[in-house]
Parts: structure tokens; C-alpha cells; sequence
């Protein structure tokens, strides 16, 4: 169950009227939300609705194109190169695909952090990753290759790798696609009791409705470029709006069209096309 107390301090990372796009394209305006410590934040919506492309702009991949992205106390734009790295630092991210090293077993690559950014002991290596895999329940395949774990048990090895620094705030990208529904629920209770251990802020990228409303403090639901609804599971939950019933309920008819829209630069395209015929 999510925990009762949301953090009363500032907010890890705070968007203030933000507009993200890539080129000519604008695929988010005028967003706002912030994740505090102790939090996990459902961030929600179809595929190809941005949820993403906020991922980015909280890491400092994406600048925001209109309003502030916050990130422990600091305007994304007003930093550089050394300033956004040592801000990446004191995060975790949890790729959709694991991005594991094939080459390496389990261990080395809960490990691999740690042998970048702190100084220890073998013996303290030893016992910090060990206890990590602990808390993933795959203290016992440490020794495995990744090609001997499964794709559920690969999952938690990434999660073990992105808390392994004991980060401020952890990003996890689709952290339930793929999986079966015991790893699925696995997964989802452990990125809450982590969040719970650490008192990190977290921020969960799905579309994974269950397991998600039963982890989080507080949901966004993005769509149609700006956020359509936020506030507790239980208040989306209770939504009379078209739009939000319709992602819950998985209704084929509704605000979101089955066909993707004509844009200008289809239109563009298509030109381009006939007169090439």
C-alpha cells in the first residue's frame, strides 16, 4: 500500500508549466507536477503520449522549450555539463529494456556503480551489492550470467543496479512491460518498499494500471499533450471525465481516436509523394 506520509519538503523534482517537443513538434504544453521524498508517482498514458519524453526532460536529456524543470533545488537550464552530471548522481534509472551487460554476471552488474562513483573495500563491495541482491531476492544468483536469469529476475537486477547508490529519486521506464503477472507484482512491490527504505523520491512510467494504483501516492494521466488528470488513485479512480474513464476502463470509443491524427507535416509528406509520381 502506498505510505501515508508524502514528503512535506521541497520537491525532488518539480515541472512548472513545461513545453517539451522535439524540432517543429510540441508534444507536451503547460506541464506541471513535483514528486517529493518518500513518494511514488504514477506517471501515466497511452503509447506515444509523452510519458517518455518527461523521463527525458527530468534527466536533463530534453530542455524545456517554455517554463522551469526543477531538480533537487535547481533549473535544469541554468546548468552545465559538470553540474547536471553530478545532479545525475544522486539518481537511479530503470531502463524499459534493463540495458544490463551481457558480458558480465549478476553481481558485477549491481556492482558496476558502485566501482565508478565510491571507493570500497572488496570486502565492502561484497557485502553492499550482496545485500542489495538481498533485497531482490537474488542474493543466491550473483554468480549467474544474465543469459541464465530470467527476463522477470533480469528486471530485478537492473532495479538492484539502480538503487545500489542509494539514489534521491529513481526513474523507472516501463518497469512492468513484458513481464509475467508474479514478476509484475513482484516488481511492483518491491519499487515501494525500496522507496519506503530509501525515502526516495520515485517516479514510474507505465501504463499498468493495477499494480500502479496500488504502489502510488499520486497519479498523472497524460494525453492529448498536457496532463489530463492527477491526484490520488482513488480520486482518478472516482473520475467522472470521458477521458480518464476511458484509459481505465480500456474503452475502444471515446476522447482518444483509434486513427492517428493528420498533422502538417503528413500533409507534407503526402505532397512530396505525388509529385514525385
Amino acid at each position: 500500500m502506498p505510505s501515508p506520509a508524502s514528503a512535506s519538503n521541497n520537491p525532488v523534482l518539480r515541472l512548472d508549466s513545461v513545453s517539451l517537443g522535439y524540432g517543429d513538434f510540441t508534444v507536451l504544453r503547460d506541464i506541471s507536477l513535483e514528486v517529493s521524498r518518500g513518494q511514488v508517482v504514477a506517471m501515466m498514458g497511452g503509447s506515444g503520449s509523452g510519458k517518455t519524453t518527461l523521463l527525458r526532460a527530468a534527466t536533463g536529456q530534453l530542455r524545456a522549450r517554455a517554463g522551469v524543470v526543477t531538480l533537487f533545488d535547481q533549473d535544469l537550464a541554468q546548468t552545465d555539463a559538470r553540474q547536471l552530471q553530478a545532479l545525475r548522481q544522486r539518481m537511479g534509472v530503470l531502463f524499459q529494456q534493463g540495458a544490463l551487460f551481457t558480458d558480465l554476471n549478476v553481481f558485477e552488474n549491481v556492482a558496476f556503480p558502485l566501482r565508478e562513483h565510491a571507493s570500497l573495500s572488496q570486502a565492502e563491495m561484497l557485502s553492499r551489492v550482496l545485500n542489495t541482491l538481498d533485497a531482490v531476492g537474488l542474493r543466491c544468483a550473483a554468480h549467474l550470467k544474465v543469459s541464465e536469469v530470467s527476463g522477470g529476475m533480469a528486471r530485478r537486477v537492473a532495479l538492484a543496479r539502480a538503487v545500489i547508490l542509494e539514489p534521491e529519486l529513481v526513474l523507472y521506464d516501463e518497469p512492468f512491460a513484458g513481464l509475467d503477472p508474479i514478476s509484475l507484482g513482484i516488481t511492483a512491490r518491491l519499487i515501494r518498499s525500496l522507496s519506503d527504505r530509501l525515502g526516495c523520491a520515485s517516479v514510474v512510467i507505465t501504463h499498468d494500471i493495477a499494480e500502479s494504483f496500488a504502489i502510488a501516492d499520486q497519479v498523472y494521466l497524460v494525453g492529448q499533450g498536457c496532463i489530463k488528470a492527477h491526484g490520488a488513485p482513488a480520486t482518478l479512480h472516482a473520475s467522472t471525465d470521458p477521458y480518464v474513464q476511458q484509459f481505465l476502463n480500456g474503452h475502444p470509443d471515446g476522447p482518444v481516436p483509434f486513427e492517428y491524427p493528420s498533422t502538417p507535416a503528413f500533409e507534407s509528406w503526402l505532397a512530396r509523394q505525388g509529385a514525385l509520381q
